[in-house]
């Protein structure tokens, strides 16, 4: 797109980004008061978005498929890092208790590999937000924006 996409196109684009971090903060939330659910919510916005308004702005049509593909690439990043971590625990928690440590070392272990994968979890969560706060920024200004460390599923 050669010419400056109007702002009407620009905040649809814009909310195309901003609606996974909702989708995010709406799956904590569910976890956080104890509906244990991992459902890929960060998807559900913008593809609605995307598929209601693509027809009309082809900008939007990039945008959305732009933010899709990062929330798939995103999602599947993290079923992985579930999966990983689920092993290392079971894994950890499997071998300390065939060597007879004892119930305190064992909680000491579980801790700090809890603490580890937190951790780790919290940092992505951050730089992805990051990352999606200036893509909607950029695609408010009507500049091209491609995400990093994407898996191109839309094309």
């Amino acid at each position: 797109m050669k010419e400056k996409p109007k702002q009407q196109m620009r905040i649809w684009a814009m909310l195309c980004h901003f609606s996974a971090l909702l989708g995010w903060i709406l799956l904590f939330f569910l976890v956080f008061i104890g509906i244990p659910l991992y459902l890929p919510l960060n998807l559900l916005a913008p593809l609605m978005i995307w598929r209601f308004k693509k027809a009309q702005y082809p900008w939007i049509d990039f945008q959305g498929k732009e933010s899709l593909n990062f929330q798939i690439t995103w999602t599947l990043y993290t079923l992985i890092s579930m999966i990983i971590s689920s092993f290392v625990v079971l894994t950890t928690f499997s071998l300390t208790a065939t060597i007879n440590s004892s119930v305190n070392q064992l909680k000491i272990i579980l801790d700090t590999l809890l603490i580890v994968f937190m951790s780790l979890i919290l940092l992505i969560l951050i730089g992805q937000s990051f990352v999606v706060t200036f893509a909607a920024i950029k695609a408010y200004k009507g500049q091209h924006y491609r995400y990093p460390l994407t898996i191109r599923v839309l094309r």
